[in-house]
């Protein structure tokens, strides 16, 4: 496990490396980020952004996606994965957004989990992006990074992953720490071909060394 001073220093180097990391998922209020992000499980933030192209097009708010058949809403998303169960879902969190919130998306993060198709790792996406509330949603890259680098241990839960990322950095960074991370973890330190040799925390990496065989970059 890396100390505190080690992933102070990963966490400036993520910082200069992706200094305006962001959500890269399109959306252009609250309620439209909701259905980018339950359309992204398990599916690419660039496939979902170009469905979303058109579907945002179509359907403005919620009443706008009950007022089609199950058929017509599944057939608007079909190139994206579980698309049948994702169209059911949104389906269903609209009702209830109608029903309970006045259309519009709730910013709790416990009440946005008790939607259809909202994780937690859901709910924190939208709680920090949407409403600019300190959250850490631990998707793939986050994960495999925080693995990696050895911010938590191998064998820890994605709950484990985050609330250990919770206690080992600062709250007014835990947004953009996520965002910083997943970059890292999208562009740099790649599930099959990380860049390790050109990585400027290779020296206290402990994956990266082990794939590297002890080659030593000076910091």
């Amino acid at each position: 496990m890396l100390t505190m001073k080690e992933i102070r220093y990963c966490l400036d180097e993520m910082g200069k490396m992706f200094p305006n990391a962001h959500c890269e998922l399109n959306h252009s209020n609250p309620f439209e980020l909701l259905i980018a992000v339950v359309l992204s499980a398990q599916c690419t933030d660039a496939l979902v952004n170009k469905v979303t192209k058109s579907l945002f097009e179509k359907y403005k708010k919620p009443e706008d996606y009950l007022q089609v058949p199950l058929e017509e809403l599944q057939s608007d998303i079909r190139s994206i994965g579980l698309y049948r169960n994702k169209a059911k879902n949104i389906q269903k969190l609209c009702q209830i957004l109608l029903e309970k919130y006045d259309g519009e998306v709730p910013q709790d993060r416990d009440t946005l989990m008790e939607l259809p198709g909202v994780g937690r790792k859901t709910a924190n996406v939208v709680a920090s992006v949407a409403f600019g509330i300190p959250a850490i949603a631990v998707d793939t890259h986050v994960e495999r990074v925080s693995k990696r680098l050895a911010f938590c241990r191998w064998k820890d839960s994605v709950l484990e992953v985050e609330k250990t990322l919770m206690k080992k950095v600062p709250m007014d960074e835990w947004s953009i720490t996520h965002h910083r991370m997943i970059f890292f973890g999208r562009y740099h330190c790649k599930a099959q071909s990380p860049d390790c040799l050109q990585c400027p925390l290779l020296s206290i990496c402990r994956e990266g060394r082990k794939r590297t065989k002890g080659i030593e970059i000076k910091k």
